[in-house]
């Protein structure tokens, strides 16, 4: 039987093989179910590679979601509504990363998307990150979140699992806080990530 794979058609699948892993999919086994979340390392490739070493290298494993943010523990009154997770101790493990602007990578903190937490601007980690339930345009530049209007940097999106996000979302939370930022937004007993790894 005559080969039909042509050089064409060759150069085609390598091209395609490329293109899919800019965009690997991981996936998170946590207590409350599972989060599947595709990576754009096409568009955000600083953020999107610290995130994979932390989920390549075991470092999410037992570790889990400690903080939620929704309409009524929002200090600043603009709605926010997010999970954050991560490292559990909030101890990097990889150096502080750039910050990819929104304006540059054109990824917003819209209602499913994943990002980098920070402090000033190239303080960011994937050691703590969060997933936007709402559309959070005031975490993207120009916004007025933080006097910076830097934004933060969004990296990935929920395919599936939005359903375990909610209920992240949901868990009790603790008044007391050290930061008055996030004061009840601590949650109670933090929703572990028993594993992490690459679909």
């Amino acid at each position: 039987m005559k080969n039909l794979i042509t050089p064409a058609l060759l150069s085609a699948i390598i091209t395609l093989s490329a293109c899919a892993d800019k965009r690997p999919n991981v996936i998170f086994e946590t207590d409350l179910g599972q989060i599947e979340i595709e990576v754009y390392q096409d568009k955000a490739p600083i953020s999107a590679a610290d995130f994979l070493y932390y989920v390549d290298e075991g470092l999410y494993d037992n570790e889990g979601f400690y903080r939620v943010v929704n309409a009524e523990n929002d200090p600043r009154g603009m709605g926010m509504s997010l999970i954050q997770g991560g490292r559990l101790d909030m101890q990097k493990v990889t150096s502080s990363i750039a910050h990819e602007r929104t304006s540059e990578t054109g990824l917003l903190n819209s209602a499913g998307s994943v990002s980098i937490a920070r402090d000033e601007p190239g303080t960011g980690s994937a050691a703590y990150f969060f997933i936007n339930i709402g559309d959070n345009n005031f975490l993207d530049y120009g916004g007025e979140r933080n006097p910076d209007g830097e934004g933060y940097a969004s990296f990935g999106r929920i395919v599936s699992g939005m359903d375990t996000v909610v209920k992240i979302q949901s868990q009790e939370t603790a008044e007391a806080s050290d930061d008055a930022v996030t004061r009840n937004q601590m949650l109670v007993q933090p929703v572990r990530i028993k594993r992490a790894y690459r679909k």
